[in-house]
C-alpha cells in the first residue's frame, strides 16, 4: 500500500469530478481478497476519486455507472442496472469487456469503457494479439461497435502484465464531452 499512497500524491482529477472502478488486480490474490480490494478504494476516496463498485453517480448531467470487476467476488451489476434511467446522460466504466457479452445491460444503449487486455501487449504486424485475458477475443483495444446502441471502447493502459510489449503502445485516453 506504500507504493499505491506514493503514487496517488500525483493522480490527476477532472474539473467536475473523478470517477473510478476496481480492476482484478486490486482484488490481490486469485482476486479474492476484499480486505485489498478495499483498503484500495479507501485510499482512492481519501484523495477524491469515487470509487463506484456496482453503482451510479451524477457529475454535473454526467451519470457515470461503474461495475466491480467481473472476475472479482463482488460482480454484482444487476445491483446497479435494475435502477439503469435511458433517459440521463450515461457512461459506463467495466474494468473487464467480456462482461459486454452478459445479458446484465437492461437496455443500455450508449458508451461503454473498459480495460483489462492492455492491448494484448505483443502483436505481431498484421495479426490478432496472441494472449488476451478474455474470452471473446475481438475485444483487445480501441473502439468497438456492439451493434446494438452501445459502443465499447477499450483502453491499452500504461501498466502491463508482463514487462514486454510489442506493436501495441501504452496508452491515455481522453475523450472530450460535448454538452447535448
Amino acid at each position: 500500500m506504500n507504493q499505491l499512497d506514493e503514487v496517488l500524491q500525483y493522480i490527476v482529477k477532472g474539473k467536475l469530478g473523478t470517477a473510478g472502478i476496481l480492476g482484478n488486480h486490486d482484488y490481490g490474490k486469485n482476486w479474492s481478497e476484499q480486505d485489498v480490494a478495499d483498503k484500495i478504494a479507501t485510499r482512492l476516496t481519501d484523495v477524491g476519486v469515487q470509487v463506484l463498485r456496482n453503482s451510479q453517480s451524477d457529475f454535473e448531467g454526467l451519470n457515470i455507472i461503474g461495475f466491480d470487476d467481473y472476475w472479482a467476488v463482488n460482480f454484482a451489476p444487476q445491483k446497479v442496472m435494475n435502477d439503469y434511467d435511458h433517459k440521463k446522460a450515461n457512461l459506463l466504466l467495466c474494468h473487464n469487456p467480456d462482461v459486454c457479452d452478459l445479458d446484465v445491460w437492461n437496455g443500455y444503449k450508449g458508451w461503454i469503457l473498459a480495460g483489462h487486455t492492455h492491448g494484448g501487449q505483443c502483436k505481431p504486424p498484421f495479426l490478432e494479439a496472441p494472449i488476451l485475458p478474455v474470452k471473446n477475443k475481438k475485444y483487445a483495444q480501441g473502439e468497438i461497435d456492439l451493434e446494438d446502441g452501445r459502443t465499447l471502447y477499450i483502453n491499452r493502459a500504461v501498466g502491463h502484465l508482463w514487462q514486454v510489449r510489442f506493436n501495441v503502445r501504452p496508452e491515455i485516453t481522453l475523450f472530450e464531452l460535448d454538452k447535448a
